[in-house]
């Protein structure tokens, strides 16, 4: 199953389902579920911040619990150039569907897609990966 590393806090608001686009430099044509995956890189300043904007919505208590890893799962519907919604930045967007979390699986991430051992797999809560 192939992942894609996201910074947080905008893979948390992927999978929570507030974010509808993950914004990129680069196009794709793939198409489907893939794996979110949350880079280390989240500062603890940004983290405080976020957490005061974001607490009322279920936002980790702890930076630990949401860096490092796979967050969750959403389904890439599309791949766009604009777009009306309000997370757009461009200059490519791939567009997004059916997301949701799961308590973070460590694992290291890589650019771009990429593989998820099975290891990792094994660890996601049953019956979270599509068919």
């Amino acid at each position: 199953m192939k992942a894609l590393s996201i910074r947080q806090p905008y893979a948390w608001l992927i999978v929570q389902g507030i974010k509808d686009i993950e914004n990129r430099t680069w196009t794709t044509g793939f198409r489907g579920p893939v794996l979110i995956h949350a880079g280390v890189n989240y500062p603890k300043r940004d983290y405080e911040d976020d957490f005061e904007s974001f607490a009322g919505r279920g936002f980790p208590l702890a930076r630990e619990q949401m860096v490092g890893g796979i967050v969750g799962i959403a389904t890439i519907t599309g791949c766009v150039t604009s777009s009306a919604s309000p997370w757009w930045r461009g200059p490519a967007g791939f567009t997004l569907a059916n997301a949701r979390p799961c308590p973070l699986v460590p694992m290291r991430g890589a650019l771009g897609f990429f593989d998820v051992p099975p290891s990792v797999l094994e660890q996601l809560p049953a019956g979270f990966l599509p068919g």
